[in-house]
Formats: structure tokens, sequence, C-alpha cells
């Protein structure tokens, strides 16, 4: 009888749709990476917790940077304490295997039991990086010549790997991944994410605060949208500063919390002011004057 497949349904602390949970679950059963793509602060990241939460399985994250080279993921050979052993030390430098120390790659592989692994951001690392990878994900294993060693998976770990697109992929890594993108939430699915960190928040204050959201992501020529992470955060701010919904529709209170960028802030403050100024509301002076000061 064929071995039953762990099932992701999604955890209690991340709201998924039907199609991202399929996703999940058809790279696991396939046992192929997961290529995540969406906008930054849409849960990419987290969805991996997420995973291992509901699987009850160990979480490991490969950050990558500009720098990161395919090579930190499997392995490093640490030669210069090697030669300050030869110097200085007294132990046996003959012994090469006590100078290679795993990467998060390496790590995942020689794990007794199945984990989850996260590689974080894959686009930020020079064009070669994924391709420099598609043997080690294809077959599992890799080379140390060093010490004349093959590590071999274990068990093949659940791989996630994230992009916020910055670069793009090439087609040899991508036809090796099962792909979904983040779309970004309706208000619907946003109130869920959101009662999912604020339980216990006031409904009007959260729809007020969801509309003003949605309405400064609809702005032409904003250079950063606010993201989902960011509303959780604004909201969280707006309680402790104990504002209320009508403070949101007149003031925006915090919108530094919203916005990152001043060319956004600028943009934001001569639409509302036109806005204002159409409508008559010589309201608006006072409101300008807080986001001045």
């Amino acid at each position: 009888m064929a071995k039953k497949m762990l099932q992701y349904q999604g955890s209690s602390d991340y709201i998924v749709s039907d199609e991202m949970r399929n996703s999940v679950n058809i790279a696991m059963a396939l046992g192929k990476p997961l290529l995540i793509k969406g906008e930054p602060g849409t849960g990419k990241t987290v969805l991996a917790q997420s995973i291992a939460n509901a699987l009850n399985k160990k979480l490991i994250v490969w950050n990558i940077k500009s720098t990161t080279k395919a090579q930190d993921g499997l392995y490093l050979y640490d030669t210069v304490q090697r030669l300050y052993d030869s110097q200085f030390g007294d132990g046996d430098v003959g012994n090469i295997k006590q100078y290679i120390q795993l990467g998060k790659l390496g790590e995942a592989f020689m794990a007794k039991e199945q984990l989850v692994l996260l590689i974080d951001e894959i686009d930020k690392a020079d064009m070669e990086f994924p391709n420099d990878l598609l043997w080690e994900l294809d077959q599992m294993s890799f080379y140390i010549p060093e010490t004349r060693e093959t590590i071999t998976a274990h068990t093949r770990p659940i791989v996630i790997i994230t992009s916020n697109a910055e670069k793009e992929l090439p087609d040899a890594f991508l036809r090796r991944c099962i792909f979904h993108y983040i779309e970004f939430p309706s208000p619907e699915t946003m109130e869920k994410i959101i009662r999912v960190h604020h339980p216990e928040l006031e409904k009007k204050l959260m729809d007020q605060a969801m509309e003003t959201f949605y309405v400064l992501r609809n702005i032409t020529n904003i250079q950063k949208k606010p993201s989902t992470s960011e509303l959780i955060d604004w909201l969280q701010a707006l309680v402790v500063g104990g504002i209320t919904p009508k403070d949101i529709k007149q003031e925006m209170p915090f919108l530094g919390v919203l916005l990152k960028k001043n060319e956004d802030l600028d943009q934001v403050l001569e639409q509302v002011y036109e806005r204002q100024v159409n409508k008559k509301d010589k309201s608006i002076n006072k409101t300008l004057s807080r986001f001045y000061r």
C-alpha cells in the first residue's frame, strides 16, 4: 500500500488560498521545489514557517544575499583555521573533515527526518546562482572534493524558494520548480488575515483603516505600495495611539508606518489636498499642518 502523503491545509496563524494550498501539496507530492513570487510583505517567507508548523517539521532558513554563492549552501572549507592549526596548534591537520562545515543545504540533506528548507529571496544573488543549484536540487546530493565524500540526502526536504522578481530566473531553473504567485489579498481575505493578528480589533476601526489602506495602494505613481505586513503594523499603531475611525478618515495618522519614501508621502498629500479642495473643505489646512510638523 502506498504511503499516504502529508497534506498541508494551512495553519492557525497563516491564511492560505485554495490555489496556494494546492501548489504546496503538489510540490510535496512531486518532490519539487516550490517557487513563490509576490509583492514584498505578502507572506512569502512566512509560508515556509506555516508549512513547518502545520506538518510539525523543523525549518532551516537560507537567507540569500547579493554575495551568496551556491557553494555557501553546500559546505565551507575553513582553510584559514587549518593553516593556523598547522602553525600553532597541536591537532591533526591531516583530518580535513574537521575543517568542513555544512551550509544550510548540506544541513537539510544530512537531517535524519524530513524538514522544510527555505531559500529566501533567491533573486538577490547573481544570475548564475540558480543554475549552480540545479544538480544538487535535482539529485539531492553533492560532492566534497577535499574529503572525497558524497553527501546524499537521507530524505528529500520540502524546499520553498521565494523571489521578489528583482531579477528574472533562468528557464532551466524554472522548469524544475512548481510556481505560485501570491496575489495581493482582496479586502475579504485581508480581513481574515487581520483577525489572525488582531482578533479583538474593533470592526469600525478595521474597516476604516482598510478603506484608507486600499485607497493609498491605488494612488498612481506610488513607488512602494504599502504591504500587508505594514497594514498589520499600522493597525497596531492605531490601537496604541488611541486613534478612532473618524481620526483615520480626517487625519490619516502615522502615515510613516505605511509609506516609506518621501516621494510617496508627497504624492499622497498632493492628491488628498486636491480632493479636499474640490470639496471646498477648508479643514485640509489643519490636516496638512499635522503632516509637516
